[in-house]
């Protein structure tokens, strides 16, 4: 982000109401908080969430599941957390979207900017990729 400028402008685009979905490290990226950051690593600081990175151990420990994210609709979605975050805390304004059968946060949505830790791409199910594509189409221009 650095080296290629965006970071001031990802900023402003998302104080613009721009829709993100960060998803993984777009997750992370999009965190006012995490418990720990590389060093110098910048954060866009936009979602009012604190996250941990690589919550789930390493490559090794990269798992599949089935979530129940009711924004989707009743069927379960298969995803994969490859070496993926947690959101540890969410504010007042941001809406959970799944969590693990322990509690542990996995997705979550402030306004336009969406989070998820897992990598709903690998899946094949396109749910979440439509669902972000209503709010963009939610965005008045």
């Amino acid at each position: 982000m650095i080296v290629y400028e965006l970071h001031e402008v990802l900023q402003r685009k998302i104080r613009e109401g721009v829709p993100i979905w960060g998803t993984c490290a777009g997750l992370i990226l999009l965190a006012k908080e995490t418990d720990n950051a590389l060093a110098g690593q910048p954060l866009l600081a936009s979602m009012n969430i604190r996250v941990r990175r690589n919550a789930f151990g390493s490559q090794r420990e990269s798992f599949e599941t089935d979530l129940s994210v009711p924004v989707l609709g009743e069927a379960p979605f298969h995803t994969f957390f490859i070496r993926g975050p947690l959101v540890e805390q969410v504010g007042p304004e941001v809406e959970v979207l799944a969590t693990l059968d322990d509690g542990t946060i996995v997705a979550v949505r402030e306004g336009t900017l969406l989070g998820t830790a897992f990598h709903p791409e690998v899946s094949g199910d396109t749910r979440f990729h439509q669902y972000f594509l209503r709010i963009v189409q939610s965005v008045k221009r």
